[in-house]
């Protein structure tokens, strides 16, 4: 839970600093940004379990 706690706090203050100095926001759109998160996370958790089924 404090990993999450300090990436929104990171997050929030990175959108803070690009705010006031009327910079575009680093992210790209909100769907497709989640979607790449989530497409990220399911290549890592399958890349653990399909080495560790096949490997070990």
């Amino acid at each position: 839970m404090k990993m999450v706690l300090l990436a929104i706090m990171t997050g929030f203050i990175v959108g803070l600093v690009f705010a006031i100095f009327k910079l575009p926001i680093p992210a790209p759109p909100a769907f497709a940004g989640i979607a790449g998160i989530i497409g990220i996370y399911l290549g890592f958790r399958a890349y653990e379990y399909f080495s560790g089924a096949f490997f070990n």
